[in-house]
């Protein structure tokens, strides 16, 4: 295919990466839907999706699946269907927001956070579940009953430890390397827990893909809804990446660490198109919605400021 177009781009990756249609639309959703008060009818939903090949049915049923895991409460007004982020889900969706849309590079005091969990502290559903969402917010398991980051988010652990009943029932420390005692460096501990190799290999796998659409985007005149799209297919790439980055300081990554240039080609191109993207998701949400709101203010936060005049 000739890759003459940020359109015909568009069409190769989704024809070589097609992305799930759950994932998609949660992507939308925290991209798109979250900084425009959390709701969407159906039908504009659908009409968002429809261009990245979600079709309407899958768009149903990625919902309803939403919906019974806890992530969207549904309402009906006649034959029409609303969608709401729920208040379980809005923590969680502006944690994945905090790791998306930060700049990396978080510098280390020298400490590790540990959380010791004794046996019978928690029951076999409870421990699964939890080490699940820690590992996803980069944690690493270093021992039966023994996790550890050296730099995790203590708002997001906090959230964890609630939402799975362990918050009073697990130990919380952090430790430091004991002076004058011959230990291995703390340093050492990231290569027992983590293996940055895929992460790496991921990260540069995104740069390749996303450096050539950079150079075939349009100037100003980029259509809204191609910017839509080519953000959405942006943010749900690098999002993926979050999912596998533990997220570690700086003084403990490798030298080079692709994930800095990463982030700065993500965030070259969503400037490029956010304000385009917004005319259409707007445009969109207000054909069934009049009054549906513009952007709320930590949406032109992200990527470390998004101008409010495009």
């Amino acid at each position: 295919m000739n890759l003459a177009t940020s359109s015909a781009w568009i069409d190769r990756f989704l024809s070589a990466e097609p992305p799930r249609s759950k994932s998609l639309v949660m992507t939308v959703l925290g991209d798109a839907i979250a900084p425009h008060g959390g709701a969407v009818w159906l039908g504009s939903l659908i009409e968002l999706v429809a261009p990245l090949a979600v079709t309407d049915r899958l768009t149903r049923t990625s919902v309803f699946r939403l919906v019974n895991e806890g992530w969207l409460i549904a309402s009906r007004e006649g034959r029409r269907s609303r969608y709401l982020l729920s208040p379980q889900a809005l923590p969680r969706v502006a944690r994945a927001n905090r790791r998306i849309y930060s700049k990396p590079g978080l510098h280390w005091d020298g400490r590790w956070v540990l959380l010791l969990t004794p046996n019978g502290s928690l029951d076999a559903d409870q421990r699964s579940a939890l080490r699940r969402e820690l590992q996803w917010d980069g944690f690493a398991m270093l021992a039966a009953g023994v996790l550890a980051h050296p730099a995790p988010d203590l708002t997001s652990l906090g959230e964890i430890l609630r939402r799975n009943g362990a918050e009073g029932r697990l130990f919380a420390c952090t430790a430091t390397e004991l002076p004058g005692v011959a230990s291995r460096p703390l340093p050492e501990l990231v290569a027992e827990g983590w293996d940055l190799s895929g992460v790496a290999a991921q990260y540069r796998h995104f740069i390749d893909t996303f450096a050539q659409l950079e150079t075939l985007l349009p100037g100003d005149d980029i259509a809204p809804q191609t910017a839509f799209m080519v953000r959405t297919l942006l943010v749900h790439a690098y999002r993926r990446l979050q999912l596998h980055d533990p997220m570690l300081p700086l003084e403990l990554l490798p030298a080079q660490w692709p994930g800095t240039q990463a982030y700065e080609l993500a965030r070259s191109i969503y400037l490029r198109t956010f304000a385009r993207a917004e005319e259409h998701v707007l445009e969109v949400l207000r054909r069934e919605d009049p009054q549906a709101p513009g952007a709320d203010t930590g949406f032109y936060e992200r990527f470390g400021g998004l101008p409010k005049d495009g």
